[in-house]
């Protein structure tokens, strides 16, 4: 059934204002991109979430990619509660640190050692330290199009050619930090190869989303991704796969075992968690051994490693990697990518959809492969973006919460089964032939 209205959510948003910057602790929740007032979110459950006003929802954000299982998994919380009845931290070593650390090493065969830190940015920024004290070097390769958390490295985006010095994102970042960080575009393996074969000598490290989920859903082409494992090796730079996302997402091996590549390190964080505040970073030992106590390069954090959130996801990996269950989320998310591709066909509507493991993505306003973030840009901007707008609102008003945002890729879950699905593709129909006849 439609939803109701949102007046307690709306109380509240005006409410939060008067105390949180935008009424909002993370950017993105608060709608800018697709207008309106956002839900305050009440509880979870599986694959559901509900609002403060009673208002239902089929969850495709899944807390930005963290929630694999479905929210409030019984045997998650099970095991959150029995550690908390220990203790909710004690600033010092606990043996289920290591037993996560086992398990992702086990799972993704790249990590000899790793880092429990407590989010995706401090894994990125740790590693990027890392990779500098290790190679000697300053300068930093991203993609534009890739997010890699809120450090000033990472906020950089390109000149106005590809070797011209970067641009701060955003205010309060140095341009003298800036300068040490190149952006070229996503693959475009020319580029990538040119800035190499002018600047190769000074680069300390290359980062990447290997599948990008920030420029909505694009995955790495693989002539790209071997092409900068081979300019890496060939100019001794590190190569950093970041997996935040994709990690147990695309694969449970994550992108790195889609493509056969090998990074030298590695960022994890969301599904690691199993919904709490967890990241790492981890790589060859080579590489991580000269991370404090082992080496130079100075690392810490007083929560990291924190029991109730280690024990949160180290259920989460245990759950996911039993029998077919990423078999099974892996074909929901295909059913529905597929089915919402058809849906869109008939109704008349330019429309593309792809995904990978748990991941997906769509754009209004083309039919084609999207690859580049020009191309994302034009499916987010103009009428098109317009479009994304109407189809958004009209999915929130029948009961599905997708991002708020043209620039974000969607996520599934164990807890979306067959008549989950079956729902949100009736509720798309609705929603799609609701736009083409506005």
């Amino acid at each position: 059934m439609p939803n109701k209205n949102r007046q307690n959510s709306q109380a509240l948003y005006q409410r939060a204002c008067l105390s949180i910057p935008g009424g909002v602790n993370s950017p993105v929740r608060a709608f800018k991109a697709v207008g309106g007032t956002p839900p305050f979110i009440k509880e979870a459950s599986a694959a559901w979430l509900t609002d403060e006003d009673g208002n239902r929802y089929i969850d495709y954000v899944g807390s930005w990619g963290a929630m694999i299982m479905g929210h409030a998994h019984p045997e998650v919380l099970a095991a959150m509660k029995q550690t908390a009845d220990y203790g909710i931290g004690f600033g010092a070593s606990t043996k289920i640190e290591t037993q996560l650390a086992e398990k992702i090493k086990a799972c993704i065969p790249s990590i000899d050692l790793l880092r429990l830190v407590n989010s995706g940015s401090e894994a990125v920024m740790s590693a990027v330290r890392l990779a500098r004290g290790y190679t000697g070097r300053e300068q930093i390769i991203k993609f534009d199009g890739c997010y890699h958390g809120h450090s000033d490295a990472m906020l950089v985006g390109a000149g106005s050619g590809s070797l011209t010095l970067g641009v701060p994102n955003s205010p309060g970042v140095p341009t003298a930090t800036a300068a040490l960080t190149t952006t070229i575009d996503y693959n475009h393996v020319e580029q990538l190869e040119q800035v190499f074969a002018q600047i190769g000598h000074k680069i300390a490290a290359v980062i990447v989303e290997p599948v990008a989920g920030n420029m909505n859903f694009v995955p790495g082409e693989a002539d790209f991704l071997t092409t900068l494992r081979r300019c890496c090796d060939q100019y001794g730079a590190v190569l950093i796969f970041d997996e935040v996302m994709s990690g147990f997402r695309v694969a449970i091996g994550g992108a790195q075992s889609v493509y056969r590549i090998k990074p030298d390190l590695t960022v994890l964080g969301k599904v690691i968690g199993g919904g709490l505040p967890v990241g790492a970073f981890g790589g060859c030992k080579e590489i991580m051994q000269h991370i404090a106590p082992l080496g130079k390069v100075y690392q810490a954090g007083t929560l990291s490693g924190n029991p109730v959130a280690v024990a949160a996801g180290l259920k989460t990996l245990e759950l996911l990697c039993a029998d077919d269950c990423f078999a099974n989320i892996a074909a929901s998310t295909q059913t529905l990518s597929a089915n919402l591709t058809d849906c869109a066909k008939r109704i008349g509507l330019d429309f593309y959809s792809d995904s990978m493991g748990a991941m997906f993505g769509f754009f209004l306003g083309t039919n084609q492969k999207v690859a580049k973030l020009n191309q994302v840009t034009r499916c987010a901007s103009g009428d098109n973006g317009e479009l994304f707008k109407r189809f958004f609102h009209a999915m929130l008003a029948g009961g599905v919460y997708l991002p708020p945002s043209p620039f974000e890729a969607c996520f599934v879950s164990a807890a979306h089964d067959t008549n989950v699905i079956e729902q949100t593709l009736a509720t798309a129909e609705k929603a799609l032939l609701k736009i083409k006849n506005q």
